[in-house]
């Protein structure tokens, strides 16, 4: 599987490019005013959980680009870790079309069908990676 690496490369450039998208989106909905009006206990939950999602998404990124042969397929570990992002990505994609507010997804379309995109790609990519054969 070795020239699948470049796609496993590339799912880390988008598991990038999400994690960046928490920092315009907290400018585009305006976190800081909205939390304002949340008792500070919660508005202290909402924000350390998005900073681990980000700390998060980075790593699995890191993964992508330190360890691409094994992600690929090269390792038992690999292709339990890309199943696991199979997985985390599957779930993120159903939370994507079911739970955000419709109204606001139609209001941000291009967003909205950029982000379906990815995590389709993330999806197949790591379910490609996880049921690989051994090298």
């Amino acid at each position: 599987m070795k020239g699948f690496v470049l796609y496993i490369w590339a799912a880390g450039a988008l598991q990038l490019l999400v994690a960046f998208a928490n920092i315009v989106a907290a400018r585009m909905f305006r976190y800081r005013e909205s939390i304002r009006t949340l008792p500070g206990h919660v508005a202290d939950v909402f924000v350390v959980q998005n900073i681990f999602i980000m700390f998060t998404v980075v790593g699995m990124a890191g993964l992508c680009f330190a360890f691409a042969d094994e992600l690929a397929g090269g390792s038992q570990l690999g292709r339990c870790l890309s199943g696991f992002l199979s997985v985390f990505w599957c779930i993120r994609l159903v939370f994507q079309l079911f739970f955000y507010d419709r109204q606001m997804r139609r209001q941000h379309r291009l967003f909205d069908a950029l982000f379906l995109l990815t995590f389709v790609y993330l999806v197949v990519v790591f379910t490609i990676g996880a049921l690989a054969s051994r090298p």
